[in-house]
C-alpha cells in the first residue's frame, strides 16, 4: 500500500531539510508520494495592498526554485508544492486535500514567542488527522 508524506519545509532554515528527509527515507517504500510544501506567509491585507502583485510573484517563483532544487538533493522522488497562507493552517489544508498518510516537519527550540502563541509543529500535531513525526 502506497502512502503520501508531507514534509513542511520553511526555506529558510535548509539546513533542517536533510534530518526530516532522512525521517522520510525510514519510512519510504517504493511508489510512495513524498510532497515538499513551502508556505509563503500571508501578509496583513493593508501591507499586501502595498505591495506590487509582480513583487509577490516573484517570491513565489524564487521560493518554487529553492524548493525544487532541495528536493533534488534527497536522493528520493520529492514534489515540490509552494502554497500562501498561514504556516500550519496550509500545512494542515494540503494534508487533507493530498489525503496525507504521514506529516515529516521540523521543529526549533522554542522561544518566548512560542509560549504565547504555539509553535507550526505544536498546531500541526494538535490538529492534524494523521501521524506526525517531529524532528528537531
Amino acid at each position: 500500500m502506497t502512502q503520501t508524506i508531507l514534509v513542511p519545509v520553511d526555506i529558510s532554515h535548509q539546513e533542517r531539510f536533510d534530518g526530516m528527509i532522512a525521517a522520510v527515507k525510514r519510512i519510504y517504500e517504493e511508489g510512495d508520494r513524498v510532497i515538499a510544501l513551502h508556505v509563503v506567509e500571508d501578509a496583513p491585507a493593508f501591507i499586501r495592498s502595498q505591495i506590487p502583485e509582480h513583487l509577490s510573484e516573484n517570491n513565489r517563483k524564487q521560493a518554487r526554485e529553492s524548493l525544487e532544487k532541495l528536493a533534488e538533493t534527497a536522493g528520493i522522488p520529492v514534489e515540490a508544492k509552494v502554497v500562501e497562507g498561514h504556516a500550519a493552517t496550509a500545512i494542515l489544508e494540503a494534508a487533507g486535500d493530498e489525503k496525507v498518510s504521514t506529516i515529516v516537519i521540523g521543529s526549533h527550540k522554542p522561544g518566548w514567542e512560542d509560549y504565547l502563541i504555539g509553535s507550526t509543529a505544536a498546531r500541526v500535531v494538535r490538529h492534524a488527522a494523521c501521524s506526525v513525526y517531529v524532528i528537531r
